[in-house]
């Protein structure tokens, strides 16, 4: 019934194996080496081309795409074809297109053919408009995105450009904070060894700070406008595919191959920081783009209630149709009974009795397709259009900072708000700001907080410091004394770790400094510590330079012990300039207390400070240092560096000597960072769970951060079990041994306490799908020695990835052996084995009360989504403020787009546009609600009205010999749904309420009327048609009694008279009715029913003149009908009798069945622990202790590069002068197709030196570090290996590189007066050929 890719059919059937098929070598597992088929050559638009890839039969299109995105569902020829057929897959539109067939041929039509056409032309042409004006937007965005600025080379120059004109094989140039328009492979860079920073919170959902790096071969050949010009390089690697973190392929060039990863791309929707240019050579280009292939299609969204009156319409059809045969079968049985008695006519009847029939069977259908009435649907739309509007309107959800108000982009789907069960939040920019505040600290046990507001100083506390950052909104007065008294040693260490012990980066600029970190949470704890005096400076290879309250201090460094996430800490190895060694160490306080030299009361009271934070959602991080002894640290330092060199098991050789330095620590304090959430986002989730809306966090970001922002929003809570991985695998394992039934055992368990389930992409793929045991041991004899270790006397808190085969194979095989066994809610016998595992997950996780999924991709986010809908047949909302929530948002019934700061991807693909979080409680509780009761409301009313008039046509063939003769005028037929009670019908769809909006915020649980379906259902689709009947019973056969064999002039059991009579009962019946049932009164409600018996009034008069009696008798038959009868008495009490009877017993049932109904009592289950019979071992584990939620790295961070200087700007750097050479062109330059009234040249940023600071030398060892001599032999040394580096991104290995010593890579080469005078034409780019 849907169109294709938009049907719940097609995507029901599709399990989460099946969609990833493409990408079943992605995740954890150690896939074969791809198909390396993708070829891309630097500069030659020529070469790519010539390719072509068969579409269907003779039809061919370029196999490289150009990066013009489309994601509209329409252009100018498919539109009315399209639309069209998608229009026709409602089974109402196609069976009034049958009606209008039937009505066309004159041998069978009982009513003109224009009483239906014309209302079915209006539908879809209402309906169209509507399509037409989301799809404009649709339009209009991908404009905006292919129309964006850029540079690309052509010739020997960068000429402004868009995006559309990009292809695969151009190199591009790229600016600070400019998006990366394709995704390119990185050749060159401004910054030292051509690294480039890049933000990719809009893509993966990470705030944190990544770096990129090109090749050695491209850092230290491509140094100049030229040399790219002239760069031949080829690109061969992988297909495209959605593979978000992994890419293979290789370069080459000149003879030589190079490895690439996905450590040297940039892909598509990043966006550039803390780097002035970068190049880039175009691998895929718009929908070949990781990002696109994450994207998904657009789906076709239906609501349920559009589903149900489907059905409901085909359950009407095949009841007419039951009926008109057993009408034309009494037919048949008349017609034949009056030729015998009426012979002498017989002549007359050409057609046999069986002909004559099934002429009447037909006629009968037509006559009572006004059941199924087509101003049922066009009212419908015009709901739906107002209450969008009412969204777009409401002042509640308007955001004044960023003059966004709410805006329904779908007018289609507002009854479904009213059904939600399932949120899908993604967490950056949606539930936080992604801003860190430096909240709080502990230092030696005392807790120092904020001011208050009443002590706030009137001035500035921080003028004394030239340095201070005026942003901090921090001020302490008595820490404030404390740290400028130089009294307390241990405050004074407290601010030097803080300004010693991280890997940012700093610049100044605009004679300020310029921190640039890694993460935010890093960069809040540098800016305090430089606002309290301890001001970091600047560093070099082996130093750091310090202000410590006025005072310039150097430290050497001697080690940098990087975060990960196994580690938990970082730890920095100096000595000061007094000469002393001092390691200094911050971490999760878990890691820190158990290497600390010894308890005393200063760890106790940082533990109930800890717990303090705790209670208040802040990220903390312990602090601790220690002296360290000179003999003992010259015989570290020895085996520090023989490990360095070690080909073999480095990076445990090096956690090792880590782990042994890092002992008998002093505890410092701690720090508390508040990751500042949306305004609301706590009570809007409460408020949703109240109302039986669950709320799941899909987010891209890391573990500890998600489920830090969990118990901030109050999704977790203390007193949650949090289900770890392996926990998961033993539940699922004991779901088969208990009848594959989680009510039984463990389920009973998961009912009597509170559970969470906190899970990453990496263990959702294994567990959707499980590798095979040949897999599972290639996969374990390959994983590196380095990955396996751990901590040593660290408890294991999670499996590691590779190990979840092995532990998989056992539920697999239980799987395998218990198929006749198979029990499981809604399953059946022959369902595969992906679909009974995708079922057993579904059913653990909606059992738990909060589920967070971490490190999953844009397509596991739709995935996720996909799951909850096929399994559950629940109404699902997704709601994202990025590119990576789109396919999430276009999956999920219901998708809302916030406004954000990165890009409006999300905005574009949404149903719904938000400005905050908070503002979804409002949509769903509110709008949602009174949409669902509205509509609900709407067409219950509107099937009695139509049954209680027209089920007199049926009643009304018993006594016409069932001859499909109409009961009614025909234009009574025709205006009854469309004018006479349309008004009453669109105010209860458009105004009516049952409580007011404050009453529906505080009494969240009446939303769970609409997630169990109790307002519109097929039991009330009977009532209706009960109540229907009923009515056209009682106003049908009163009315015949009271007329029965009467006669004379002033009688009225005429034909038109008995009409007349009932045609006033049914409309004032159901107008009774619409009084009843409306409780928001208003002055537009009596309008609405005045105007409404107006308009019978007016028609009637006009319909039943002589005039038009005159004009066409047989169009307008009922001449002065109604003023007949309605100028007798008799008629009027009979009306009175009719609409009395309907009213009165429909009361006297409601009030008996008030009295009767029993108030249900609610009762809920407490957990108790005498119900818990079978307690499960693996699940009792001691309470939780406060664990630190600072955002650590999944992988080694900046401190390889600083330590071997990569990262270091030198005073005659590789690409130092790359911006100087890339002058912008001058207007005479540009060929006329590149040229852009927009564009303006670039500006070259310049670091402004301050007055005191000196200059740095370069030590000579940490030179030897990063220059090597040709002749040496290039060791073949392995990367440190990372928790991830089978998961996200490759690790990259930043080895010291070998600087070529050539003139022409430190000094540029000018462009010669024969290139600068070469005509424009020549440096346009070719036209791309036209597609065959």
């Amino acid at each position: 019934m849907l169109p294709n890719g938009g049907s719940y059919t097609s995507m029901d059937s599709l399990n989460y194996q099946d969609i990833f098929k493409e990408d079943e070598n992605s995740g954890t597992k150690l896939p074969p080496i791809p198909a390396l088929t993708w070829e891309v050559k630097a500069n030659d638009r020529y070469y790519h081309w010539q390719f072509k890839e068969k579409v269907f039969l003779c039809c061919q299109r370029n196999r490289y795409k150009t990066n013009i995105i489309h994601t509209a569902k329409y252009n100018v020829f498919t539109f009315l074809p399209l639309n069209l057929y998608e229009q026709f897959h409602r089974v109402s539109n196609l069976y009034f297109l049958l009606i209008i067939i039937l009505q066309g041929i004159p041998e069978i039509s009982t009513l003109p053919w224009f009483t239906l056409f014309a209302p079915l032309v209006c539908l879809l042409i209402i309906r169209a408009a509507r399509d037409l004006v989301d799809d404009i937007g649709r339009h209009r965005s991908d404009t905006a995105i292919n129309n964006r600025p850029c540079q690309i080379l052509v010739g020997k120059r960068f000429l402004c450009s868009k995006w559309k004109d990009l292809c695969v094989g151009d190199v591009v140039c790229l600016q600070k904070d400019s998006i990366v328009p394709a995704d390119m492979l990185l050749l060159a860079s401004t910054e030292p060894s051509s690294l480039c920073y890049v933000e990719t919170a809009d893509v993966d959902g990470e705030t944190n700070l990544k770096f990129r790096q090109a090749l050695a071969v491209t850092h230290h050949e491509l140094n100049n406008t030229r040399k790219m010009a002239t760069f031949q390089g080829k690109v061969v690697c992988e297909k495209p595919n959605s593979r978000m973190h992994n890419f293979v392929g290789s370069l080459e060039w000149k003879g030589k191959k190079y490895p690439l990863d996905s450590g040297n791309i940039l892909l598509r929707g990043c966006k550039i920081r803390n780097t002035d240019a970068c190049y880039g050579l175009v691998i895929y280009a718009g929908f070949d783009t990781k990002i696109m292939k994450n994207c998904g299609k657009i789906h076709l969204k239906r609501t349920k209630l559009d589903h149900l009156v489907n059905r409901l319409v085909v359950m009407i059809f095949l009841f007419l149709v039951l009926v008109s045969m057993a009408l034309a079968l009494g037919f048949k049985y008349k017609i034949r009974e009056f030729r015998t008695k009426h012979y002498y006519i017989s002549s007359n009847y050409k057609r046999t009795d069986t002909t004559e029939s099934f002429f009447t069977f037909w006629g009968f259908l037509i006559l009572l397709s006004v059941m199924v009435p087509m101003a049922l649907f066009i009212i419908a739309e015009f709901i739906y259009l107002g209450n969008s509007i009412f969204i777009n309107w409401d002042a509640q959800m308007y955001y004044a900072p960023l003059d966004t108000p709410a805006k329904a982009r779908s007018t289609s789907l507002n009854d479904q708000l009213g059904q939600v069960e399932y949120i899908f939040s993604d967490k950056t920019g949606t539930l936080t700001q992604n801003i860190m505040t430096f909240k709080k600290c502990c230092i030696n046990g005392h807790i120092y907080g904020p001011d208050n507001e009443d002590t706030l100083p009137k001035v500035n506390p921080y003028l004394w410091n030239e340095f201070a950052d005026g942003k901090l909104l921090f001020h302490n007065k008595e820490l404030l004394s404390a740290v400028r008294a130089k009294k307390d040693k241990v405050v004074q260490e407290f601010w030097r770790l803080l300004a010693l012990c991280h890997t940012v980066m700093v610049q100044e600029q605009n004679n300020q400094l310029l921190y640039q970190a890694a993460s935010p949470d890093e960069e809040a704890l540098v800016t305090a510590a430089r606002n309290f005096g301890y001001v970091f400076l600047s560093r070099t290879q082996d130093t750091i330079t310090v202000a410590e309250l006025g005072q310039e201090r150097v430290y050497k460094v001697l080690a940098m012990m990087d975060f990960n996430s196994v580690r938990k800490r970082m730890s920095v190895l100096v000595r000061n300039p007094e000469g002393s060694i001092c390691l200094y160490t911050k971490g999760a306080d878990m890691v820190l207390f158990q290497r600390l030299s010894k308890r005393d009361v200063t760890e106790a009271a940082t533990e109930e400070a800890l717990a303090a934070f705790a209670e208040q959602t802040l990220r903390t991080l312990c602090l601790a240092y220690k002296e360290v002894d000179k003999d003992a640290y010259e015989a570290w330092s020895l085996r520090h560096q023989e490990a360095n060199l070690l080909l073999q098991n480095r990076a445990q050789a090096l956690h090792q000597l880590y782990e042994e330095m890092e002992q008998n620590l002093q505890l410092l304090g701690a720090t508390a960072i508040e990751d500042r959430l949306q305004d609301g986002v706590p009570d809007t989730i409460r408020c949703l769970k109240n109302g039986n809306i669950k709320v799941w966090v899909l987010t891209g970001d890391k573990q500890e951060t998600a489920v830090n922002i969990g118990f901030a929003c109050q999704l977790l809570s203390e007193d949650m079990i949090i289900l770890e991985e392996k926990e998961i695998v033993h539940m699922l394992e004991g779901y088969w041994d208990s009848n594959n039934n989680l009510q039984n055992g463990k389920g009973r368990f998961l009912q009597q306490v509170k559970t969470a389930m906190v899970i990453t992409g990496d263990f959702l793929d294994q567990l959707m799908i499980p590798s095979s045991k040949d897999k599972s041991k290639t996969l374990h004899q390959n994983v590196p020695a380095d990955e396996a270790w751990q901590e040593p006397n660290q408890q294991q808190e999670a499996w590691p990835t590779w190990w979840l085969p092995q532990m998989w194979r056992s539920f697999v095989e239980r799987l395998g052996g218990m198929r006749e066994t198979l029990r499981l809610r809604g399953a059946k016998p022959h369902e595969s084995p992906e679909v009974r595992r995708e079922r057993a997950f579904v059913d653990l996780a909606v059992r738990c009360q909060a589920v967070i999924c971490c490190r999953v991709t844009p397509k596991q986010k739709a995935l996720i989504v996909m799951l909850i809908r096929k399994h559950r047949g629940v109404v699902t909302l997704a709601i994202g403020d990025g590119a990576n929530d789109v396919n999430m948002i276009k999956t999920a019934d219901i998708g809302v787009g916030l406004v954000g700061q990165e890009g409006m991807q999300a905005v574009q693909n949404s149903d719904y546009v938000l400005a905050q979080f908070c503002f979804l409680q409002r949509l769903l509780l509110v709008h949602g609600r009174w949409s669902y009761m509205r509509v609900c409301k709407f067409l219950r009313y509107f099937i009695y009205k139509t049954l209680a008039s027209m089920m007199a046509q049926i009643w009304f063939a018993f006594y016409s010999g069932f001859t499909a003769q109409p009961l009614y005028e025909g234009w009574f037929l025709a205006l009854f749904n469309l004018l006479y009670s349309t008004l009453p019908v669109l105010y209860i769809g458009l105004f009516e309420q049952d409580v007011s909006a404050k009453k529906c915020l505080q009494m969240p649980e009446l939303y769970m009327a609409g997630q169990k379906e109790e307002l519109f259902n097929y039991w009330v689709f009977f009532q209706a048609l009960a109540h229907g009947m009923a009515t056209s019973l009682i106003n049908f056969f009163v009315t015949l009694l009271a007329c029965h064999d009467k006669g004379g002039p002033s009688s009225f059991s005429d034909y038109q008279s008995f009409g007349v009579i009932l045609a006033l009962s049914g409309l004032l019946s159901v107008t009774m009715e619409v009084i009843l049932i409306i409780k928001y009164w208003t002055i537009l409600t009596v309008l609405a029913i005045l105007l409404s018996l107006s308009c019978y009034v007016i028609m009637t008069c006009a319909s039943q003149s002589l005039w038009l009696f005159k004009t066409s008798p047989r169009t307008f038959p009922f001449l002065y009908a109604d003023r007949n009868v309605l100028s007798q008495p008799f008629p009027l009490l009979v009306i009175l009798l009719n609409v009395s009877l309907n009213t009165l017993s429909v009361l006297a049932f409601r009030i008996i069945y008030q009295i009767v109904k029993k108030p249900r009592l609610k009762v809920e289950e407490v957990p108790s622990e005498e119900i818990m019979v079978e307690p499960i071992q693996y699940l009792q584990r001691e309470s939780r202790a406060r664990r630190s939620s600072y955002a650590f790295s999944h992988r080694e961070g900046y401190a390889n590069l600083i330590t071997q200087g990569t990262i270091m700007r030198r005073a005659r750097d590789t690409n130092s002068e790359l911006l100087n050479d890339d002058q912008p062109p001058s207007e005479d330059e540009i060929p006329p197709s590149f040229r852009d009234p927009t564009w303006h040249p670039r500006r070259l940023s310049f670091l402004v030196k301050r007055k005191h600071q000196r200059k740095e030398k370069i030590s000579s060892e940490g030179m030897k570090l990063f220059v090597r001599k040709e002749t040496e032999p290039k060791p073949d040394i392995p990367p440190p290996p990372t928790e991830e580096s089978f998961v996200t991104e490759q690790p990259m290995e930043v080895e010291p590189w070998t600087l070529e010593r050539q003139p022409s890579s430190m000094e540029w080469l000018s462009v010669t007066v024969e290139d600068q005078f070469q005509p424009a034409m020549a440096e346009q780019p070719p036209s791309p050929p036209e597609k065959e």
